[in-house]
């Protein structure tokens, strides 16, 4: 049993980390930060958009600065412990299937502006359709 918190290096995920490590915290439970990635899919090759090997590793060691950046972020001696996860596939998937056994799930709002704000980013919306745990969305203090 853990929290698990999605990130990947917005203001909304910052939030959400935050709020995730201070409710672990709270629970006395570990603090799972997970950054999912994915190649982008529109590189071209030859004559066909397709992921490239380097589009794979540059995903990769973005996912791995956002990781560590994220790390460092948190503050020491609190005594949770926390694992860091990199995966690969789509952000919600790996969201839901990271959270399985976890006591909540965290994932940030993406919503930008005064209007924009009441709508739910994609991820966010589906993590709500699927996730088998409580979920929070936290909002970004930046707007």
């Amino acid at each position: 049993m853990n929290v698990v918190v999605g990130i990947d290096g917005s203001p909304g995920s910052d939030a959400a980390l935050a709020f995730a490590f201070e409710e672990a915290r709270l629970r006395g439970l570990p603090l799972r930060v997970v950054c999912a990635w994915e190649p982008p899919s529109a590189v071209y090759v030859g004559e066909a958009f397709a992921p490239t090997a380097d589009a794979f590793i540059e995903a990769e060691h973005h996912a791995d600065d956002v990781l560590r950046a994220a790390l460092e972020a948190l503050p020491g001696g609190s005594g949770v412990p926390v694992e860091a996860v990199s995966v690969e596939g789509h952000p919600a998937t790996m969201l839901v299937e990271q959270a399985r056994d976890a006591v909540l799930l965290v994932v940030g709002s993406r919503g930008r502006g005064t209007a924009k704000s009441l709508l739910l980013g994609s991820v966010s919306q589906a993590v709500a359709h699927h996730a088998s745990c409580p979920l929070a969305i936290v909002p970004s203090h930046t707007r």
